[in-house]
This record gives C-alpha cells, structure tokens and sequence, in this order.
C-alpha cells in the first residue's frame, strides 16, 4: 500500500478509535476511564504514526469529542490540545531517544504524564478559568479538580497501558511511514 494512504488510513483510524472510546467510555461517568482510554491511544498514536500524523490525532480528538456532545467547555480545547501534543512530543522523543524497551517505555511513561498535567494544570486551572473564563467559585472549583491530579493519575494510567501493549501491538502491526 502506497505511504500516503497508508499514514492517512492509520491517522483517521486512531482519530475515529479515540473519539469512540471516549464515546463508549462516558456512560461510566468516570473521568479516570475515559482519561486513561484517551491517553493510551494518544500514546500509541505517538508510537505508531508519524509525528506529524500523531499530533493532528492529538489536536483533532477534544475538538471532535466537543462536537460529538463529550467535550469540556470550547474555551478549554486548544488548552487540551496542547496537553495532547507535550504527552505525544514527550512520549516521542523519549523512545525515539533511549529506543522501544522497558527502560524507555516506563522513562516515557514516567516523565510524560506530569509534563502533560502540568501543561493542563497551567494552562486551564491557572489561566483559562481564572482569567479568561472567570467562572463562579463552585463551577470554578469543578472544573479545576477535572484538570489536576486526575490528569496525572489518567496519564500515568494510560502510559503503563501503553507500555504493556506496545511490545505485543508492535509485532503485530508494520513500521509506520517514515517522517518526522
């Protein structure tokens, strides 16, 4: 199969399976399984696509879970968005650095997960609901406690997952394209 269609076909296939799972996931009403379900396709979008592929899933998937009636607030996208891009900037870099490993998949795991709370934390909890939103204290206080240690916890989550099932989906699925 030709490069194009095959980095096509793998970016729309993570896309559609994330915003799915979140989809199959919200009737849980748990943050902490949808979160880690996210988070574990954003990670082996990042493991299995090319970068640039890896980071339009990331970028399209809380836009498409808003549009799709599962999504926070517009005002919180591109602050999501961004978190999605350091988890897969940071997941990236470190496997392609130390290799595919468990050294490397738990370093990843490992210092991923607080980059990217700490990206949503800042972001959304110090500065989109303060300044740009100025929300009442109580919706203020529910939103904040959304984009904390619960995103910690997802991602960290989400990464063990990620580095028990790449060893296995690696042999199974062929090398992606290779670009960026």
């Amino acid at each position: 199969m030709d490069k194009a269609v095959t980095r096509i076909t793998r970016t729309a296939l993570f896309t559609a399976l994330l915003v799915a799972l979140q989809a199959a996931t919200l009737p849980f009403g748990n943050t902490l399984v949808t979160g880690s379900v996210v988070n574990l396709l954003l990670i082996l979008a990042a493991l299995f696509l090319d970068l640039p592929a890896a980071a339009a899933v990331g970028l399209l998937s809380p836009a498409v879970a808003k549009f799709l009636g599962i999504g926070p607030l517009w005002a919180l996208i591109p602050f999501i968005a961004l978190g999605n891009l350091v988890l897969i900037f940071v997941w990236r870099a470190i496997v392609h650095r130390w290799g595919q490993g468990w050294r490397a998949l738990g370093g990843a795991a490992l210092l991923a997960a607080p980059a990217k709370t700490a990206t949503l934390y800042l972001g959304i909890v110090q500065f989109a609901i303060p300044i740009l939103l100025k929300l009442p204290a109580q919706q203020a206080a529910a939103v904040s406690a959304l984009f904390s240690l619960p995103q910690l916890v997802t991602a960290l989550v989400g990464g063990a997952a990620a580095a028990a099932l790449f060893p296995v989906l690696r042999r199974a699925i062929p090398e992606p394209p290779s670009r960026g």
